[in-house]
């Protein structure tokens, strides 16, 4: 008879091996996938503290979540110097990742994508195909609320360096991310090309549309004692939308692969 840790870690497999995942898109809509969140959290509740340490390096975690070992024949290019990677996390064929990074639990990378150094991919984050993470920036977790959205950043997108992608966000297919964005479900961005913020959709999310190059920016503050006195704050703004000088300038990353 199977015991609850062998669901969970049949559970870890599948998500490994990239038959399950937290969420799937459907007829072009995202979908979470609120069993499996719950088995995740399972697994937290099922682990006791075990020791794992490694040569000098001292780690104590759950026992039912170590760290998932690679092969060369994983074809997951692996630079030594830090990174690690959690038990339950997918990886697909061809996916480098630089040092340190961090991939957590119930996170999908397809293939060809780059993850930089210093980069967190949040549990259950949801990475397409040939993305580039650059470096320093986060992919926030979303293990909680099971019904949440991950963070979804999809086929092609090109998010830049020191940038923060956090709950509420999908980033669709080929947008291009710049320096030091930081978007989350409650931040305001500006489309300057269509002239008006990006809705807001069901559940708080925000989604920035295929193709479009958003920067940092900001907006005067209107509200309070300080309105009309110059104050601004934070509102990314999307300039204009990818085209072939876009690209051309985001060829670099294929010299690495």
């Amino acid at each position: 008879m199977k015991t609850e840790r062998d669901i969970f870690d049949r559970l870890c497999s599948d998500l490994e091996s990239g038959a399950l995942r937290v969420a799937e898109k459907v007829d072009g809509e995202w979908q979470v996938n609120v069993s499996v969140k719950e088995s995740i959290l399972d697994g937290f509740r099922l682990g006791v503290l075990a020791d794992m340490s490694q040569g000098q390096f001292a780690f104590y975690d759950k026992d039912t979540i170590p760290v998932r070992q690679f092969s060369a024949g994983s074809g997951v290019r692996i630079v030594p110097g830090g990174t690690s990677i959690r038990r339950g996390a997918c990886l697909a064929p061809g996916v480098i990742v630089m040092p340190p990074s961090y991939v957590n639990i119930g996170a999908y990378v397809d293939s060809g994508t780059m993850i930089d150094s210093h980069v967190l991919v949040g549990s259950c984050a949801q990475i397409g195909k040939n993305v580039h993470l650059s470096a320093g920036t986060q992919i926030g977790g979303v293990l909680e609320p099971v019904g949440a959205m991950p963070v979804i950043i999809e086929d092609g997108a090109f998010v830049g360096g020191n940038c923060g992608i956090y709950e509420g966000t999908v980033v669709r297919e080929r947008a291009v991310i710049g320096t030091g964005v930081i978007i989350n479900g409650s931040t305001p961005v500006y489309d300057a090309v269509k002239g008006d913020f990006l809705p807001r959709l069901d559940g708080g999310r925000i989604e920035i549309p295929s193709g479009a190059v958003v920067v940092a920016g900001s907006r005067p503050l209107r509200h309070g004692g300080p309105s009309g006195q110059a104050v601004h704050i934070y509102c990314p703004v999307i300039v204009k939308y990818r085209d072939d000088k876009t690209s051309a300038s985001l060829t670099l990353e294929e010299l690495l692969r």
